[in-house]
């Protein structure tokens, strides 16, 4: 009996064809757009955590000043700087950390030849290369002796090398930080954009004892890096950290800190939180169309109802039970329901994979949305199909046969 309906109910649509479309539209707009904006939702989330993880592993950076909600800020009031002697107790004196670096940063203009560029110089030592996780791509790192004396040695990200050099091999070339000579003894490999949209290959690393003497011209650190060892939580190695710098500090019990530990992992969890909540009230706003798409369906059903008044009554004259008038138009409401949300699937997963190319983030159907999709689609027949259908089988027989 049931393929009789389903059957019957396909003849019925096709009958009009083009009317069928059109009450299916509301349907078929509500369904692509939800898979679609979750799917681009979905792939911006893990385009988040790859580009946090490229910063690097389990990695938390510690900067003088009030805590504050992101890695930027700056130092906060009269708070006094880090120092090298600080980077050392720290991956000395506590476990956790696999190991710490300085990092002091300036944006300064990088000339080699007839060439100007404009870019970030970072003062720190060969456990960057570690904590950021960032291997080189040609050439070596700092020697022991360039460390200690400050040498203008300097590594290249690819960024600079591009814009300097063009194709050229950079390595042992000299290359001016506006009055500073810098030899070149090697390149970063690259690693892409951040999460906030900054080119992290645009960066010339130095000596950090370099960089003091010769570009900030006092010994504060800026920043340190800390990697923590792996199979250790973050928030242990952070709260070490925390519970050391307030110790060398000096800050009494019931005193605020004068210093921050941002974790990397704040970074991934605030920007999915905000992706997420954006995927949910766009997506909440296209399931609007759902809603329409079925009003759109209840009233297709009813005129479908009246048109076929006669058909009704002769089925219920020859004998169709109202279970049986009912179960066909029901079934009808459901298929056209069903056809709606296919198309709607597609066309969805379309948008999302044209959206994610253009928004160069991964392409990540969930097979349990489409899912949910389809039987949502076969529920919103079910449900304002039920109306039109009830009525078509509560005729009286003899008054829809009059209908000529």
């Amino acid at each position: 009996m049931l393929y009789e309906a389903v059957r019957l109910a396909l003849q019925a649509i096709l009958r009009n064809a083009f009317r069928s479309f059109l009450t299916v539209l509301g349907i078929v707009i509500g369904v692509a757009a939800v898979i679609a904006m979750v799917t681009v939702g979905q792939g911006s989330t893990e385009q988040v955590q790859a580009d946090v993880s490229t910063l690097g592993t389990n990695l938390l950076m510690v900067r003088p000043g009030q805590p504050s909600q992101g890695p930027g800020s700056g130092m906060g009031g009269s708070a006094a700087g880090l120092t090298l002697k600080d980077v050392e107790a720290i991956e000395q004196q506590i476990p956790s950390v696999a190991v710490a670096t300085p990092s002091n940063s300036r944006s300064m203009t990088a000339i080699f030849g007839n060439v100007n560029y404009t870019t970030t110089v970072t003062g720190t030592d060969n456990r960057f290369l570690v904590a950021r996780d960032w291997a080189l791509a040609s050439g070596r790192s700092f020697y022991e002796s360039e460390l200690r004396t400050g040498s203008s040695a300097c590594i290249l990200g690819n960024t600079v090398r591009e814009k300097l050099f063009g194709n050229g091999d950079p390595i042992g070339a000299n290359i001016r930080l506006k009055q500073i000579s810098c030899r070149v003894i090697g390149t970063l490999a690259v690693k892409g954009a951040s999460s906030f949209g900054t080119d992290q290959d645009d960066i010339v690393l130095i000596p950090i004892r370099a960089f003091m003497r010769r570009i900030s011209g006092n010994q504060d650190v800026s920043m340190i890096y800390a990697s923590i060892k792996e199979g250790i939580s973050t928030d242990k190695g952070k709260a070490d950290i925390e519970s050391l710098m307030r110790e060398r500090r000096r800050i009494g019990p019931f005193e605020d800190d004068d210093f921050n530990v941002f974790d990397m992992k704040q970074i991934s969890s605030m920007l999915t939180g905000i992706t997420s909540v954006l995927t949910g009230l766009l997506s909440a706003v296209a399931a609007v169309s759902l809603l329409v798409g079925g009003i759109g369906i209840m009233n297709i059903m009813l005129v479908s109802v009246t048109e076929r008044t006669r058909e009704i009554g002769i089925r219920l004259a020859v004998g169709a039970t109202e279970r049986q008038v009912l179960l066909q138009f029901l079934v009808e409401a459901t298929v056209l329901s069903l056809i709606g949300g296919l198309i709607g699937i597609l066309l969805g997963l379309a948008l999302g994979l044209l959206g994610a190319r253009l928004l160069s983030v991964p392409f990540s159907p969930s097979a349990s949305l489409v899912l949910a999709a389809f039987v949502f689609s076969a529920l919103v027949g079910i449900v304002f199909g039920y109306f039109p259908a009830r009525r078509a089988a509560r005729m009286d027989p003899i008054e829809a046969l009059r209908h000529q």
